[in-house]
């Protein structure tokens, strides 16, 4: 079972918060009870303060190293965090707003639990989420082929690889249930700063489950050749000083359940 480390995660927090603030911004209206799925270390929990000061919030993520250290320092009135899977979480009564910031592509055949998290939405609320759809670009077409090498893929093989769809897929899927459905993608460029910065940057998410699984002797090893043909697909450039691009495109889908379902 992946491990996830808070600080790690954060090394590049403003990059990886600015989706979930975009998501945020296509919102509408008001929201009594909220539940960030994937909440993560909890500092995206201030935006979600800021905006409906007077919800129940409710932050929950799989890990526990995660929802630890959100308590430790994102605790606030209202806001609750709940170590639980999202596979089989189910909030106690139906929310206004289920929120979810760069989680699904986790959960293989997260379009069949679409449905179940939709169902946890109450009538007129909202259900939001952000994926990235970059699993085709060099940082994870590099990883996926070097951990199903010789001596890695006898370690490798039972990892889950993340995944998405493009947000014409989930439009379908949710507007064939009656749902009002706005869905866009967004490519960012970020710049990034300092030696390998590509391999830092993926060292926190996509690839940390898979250095995990390889045994001591050989996460060394892997990082070095994998940072190696990071280094060839993102080039430093001395005519950019301004720091490594990283192109990152990402999903965003913002449905709103209709006041009353349509009949059966």
């Amino acid at each position: 079972m992946t491990t996830w480390d808070p600080a790690t995660y954060l090394a590049y927090a403003d990059e990886r918060s600015r989706p979930f603030l975009d998501l945020l911004a296509r919102v509408d209206g008001d929201a009594a009870t909220i539940t960030d799925l994937g909440c993560g270390p909890g500092h995206l929990m201030a935006p979600l303060r800021a905006r409906w000061p007077h919800a129940a919030i409710v932050g929950v993520d799989s890990s526990p190293e995660m929802i630890e250290r959100a308590r430790a320092e994102h605790a606030a009135d209202g806001v609750t965090y709940v170590c639980a899977d999202l596979t089989s979480w189910e909030p106690a009564t139906p929310v206004d707003l289920l929120v979810s910031n760069a989680t699904l592509q986790w959960v293989p055949g997260h379009l069949e639990v679409l449905p179940r998290l939709a169902g946890a939405v109450a009538p007129g609320g909202t259900l939001a989420f952000s994926v990235p759809g970059n699993f085709g670009e060099p940082s994870h077409v590099l990883l996926r082929d070097l951990a199903g090498r010789a001596p890695y893929a006898a370690h490798t093989d039972a990892v889950v690889h993340p995944s998405s769809h493009d947000g014409a897929t989930y439009l379908a899927a949710l507007a064939a249930a009656g749902w009002r459905v706005d869905a866009w993608e967004t490519t960012y460029l970020h710049v990034l700063d300092g030696e390998d910065p590509v391999l830092r940057w993926i060292l926190g998410t996509g690839a940390r489950p898979v250095v995990q699984a390889l045994p001591e002797d050989l996460r060394g090893r892997f990082i070095a050749e994998y940072g190696a043909l990071l280094r060839r697909a993102y080039p430093a450039d001395p005519a950019r000083p301004h720091g490594t691009v990283l192109p990152f495109r990402r999903v965003f889908v913002v449905a709103t359940r209709a006041e009353a379902d349509p009949p059966a």
